[in-house]
C-alpha cells in the first residue's frame, strides 16, 4: 500500500451511527443511558458526527422521537457533531421539523446535522398511525424537501414562518438506500449518506449516480459522501464473530415479521435459521459493508471498502449487546484508523 494512500486512510472521518438499541431485560432509560456514554467516549476518541436513526414500532430500537434524543446527546457532549440519520420527513410536517431543528441548533450552536430519508421508518400501519394519513409518500418527498429547505432561509415574508429556524444554517443531508435520493442529493447540491450496512448491492450505483450527476450549490462544490457500515471489533475473530450474532439475530427477526428486543449473543447461529434465511440474511449483512472480526481483519477489510468506494466518511452501526463490548468495537477503529 502507497504512502498517500495510508495518509488517506489515516484521515477519513468516522461517524457513529446510533439506533439507541433496547436490550433483551432492560429498557429504554438504559438504552439512552448506554447512548450518552458511548457518545462521550467517541467523542473523546475524535469522532466527528454522532447521529440517531428515526424508526417506530419496533421495540429493540429507542430513537423514535429521534430530535428529543438528539438534544438529549447534544446536552451530553461538548464539541462532537449530533444530529438525525435520519429525519424521515413523509413522517412529519416540514414546519415541525424546521422548528425542532432550528430549536436544536439555538441550544447547540454549529453541532446539528438534519439528514433526511423517504421512508416510513417502519411498516404502512404505523406510517399511518404517524401521518394519519398515506397521501404523502416518498415521491412528494422533493416537494417536502423544498418546504423544508425554504423555512430555513433568512428574512422570509411568507405568512408562515419558522421560529426558531429561519435564518440559521442547518446541514441538510440526504439519506438512501437506493438511486432516489443520490440523484436528487447530485441535483441539489447536497452531501449525501447512503446506507451500505444494509443495501451493499446498490452502494457503488449510487455513489455514480451521485458523483455523476453532482452539481455545485452554496452547500458544496464538490460531492461529499458518506457510508454507513457495520462494524464489530473485538481483540481476535472469534469473540467479534461471536458479538455478531445479536445483529444477525435482530435481522432474522425483521426477516419473519416479528422484531425484537436486541438479544444476547449465542454460540451457535447455524442453530436457529434456515439456510433460506442465512441466504438471505448474508446478503443484507454482506461482510464487504459488514465487517466483523480482530483489529486486524477490520483493518483489512475497512481498507478494502475505503479503497473501492473511495467514501469521504464512515459512519459506523455497532449493534453489540454488551456495553463494554461496544465501546471497545470502536476504540479499536479509532485506534486503527489514526
Amino acid at each position: 500500500m502507497n504512502r498517500n494512500y495510508i495518509k488517506y486512510f489515516n484521515e477519513i472521518p468516522l461517524s457513529v451511527l446510533d439506533l439507541a438499541p433496547i436490550n433483551e431485560g432492560s429498557n429504554a432509560n438504559a438504552s439512552f443511558k448506554n447512548s450518552v456514554e458511548i457518545a462521550q467516549h467517541v467523542e473523546e476518541w475524535g469522532f466527528n458526527r454522532y447521529w440517531l436513526a428515526e424508526h417506530h414500532n419496533m421495540p429493540g430500537i429507542g430513537s423514535s422521537a429521534t430530535s428529543v434524543l438528539i438534544g438529549h446527546i447534544a446536552g451530553a457532549t461538548n464539541r462532537i457533531r449530533v444530529g438525525a440519520g435520519g429525519i424521515m420527513l413523509p413522517n412529519h410536517a416540514p414546519l415541525v421539523i424546521a422548528e425542532q431543528f432550528g430549536t436544536l441548533e439555538s441550544l447547540y450552536p454549529g453541532r446539528i446535522d438534519l439528514g433526511l430519508g423517504r421512508a416510513p421508518g417502519s411498516d404502512q400501519a404505523t406510517a399511518f398511525a404517524l401521518r394519519r394519513t398515506l397521501h404523502s409518500t416518498g415521491e412528494d418527498f422533493p416537494n417536502q424537501l423544498a418546504e423544508l429547505e425554504d423555512y430555513f432561509e433568512p428574512n422570509r415574508t411568507a405568512r408562515v414562518r419558522a421560529f426558531p429556524g429561519e435564518g440559521l444554517d442547518i446541514p441538510i443531508w440526504l439519506l438512501g438506500s437506493s438511486g432516489f435520493s443520490a440523484q436528487l442529493a447530485a441535483q441539489k447540491g447536497l452531501p449525501f449518506s447512503f446506507a451500505s450496512h444494509f443495501a451493499p448491492q446498490h452502494t457503488l450505483p449510487a455513489l455514480r449516480l451521485y458523483r455523476q450527476n453532482f452539481k455545485p450549490s452554496k452547500t458544496l462544490q464538490e460531492p461529499y459522501a458518506m457510508l454507513g457500515v457495520n462494524v464489530i471489533a473485538a481483540d481476535t475473530d472469534e469473540e467479534a464473530q461471536f458479538l455478531a450474532t445479536s445483529q444477525q439475530l435482530q435481522f432474522l427477526s425483521l426477516t419473519r415479521g416479528v422484531p425484537t428486543q436486541l438479544k444476547p449473543p449465542i454460540a451457535n447461529i447455524e442453530e436457529v435459521w434456515s439456510p433460506y434465511e442465512r441466504a438471505s440474511l448474508e446478503k443484507t449483512l454482506d461482510s464487504r459493508s459488514t465487517i466483523v472480526g480482530s483489529p486486524e481483519t477490520v483493518r483489512q477489510k475497512l481498507e478494502s471498502f475505503i479503497r473501492e468506494t473511495k467514501t469521504n466518511e464512515l459512519i459506523i452501526n455497532s449493534q453489540i449487546f454488551d456495553q463494554k463490548a461496544r465501546l471497545r468495537s470502536y476504540e479499536i477503529v479509532a485506534e486503527m484508523m489514526g
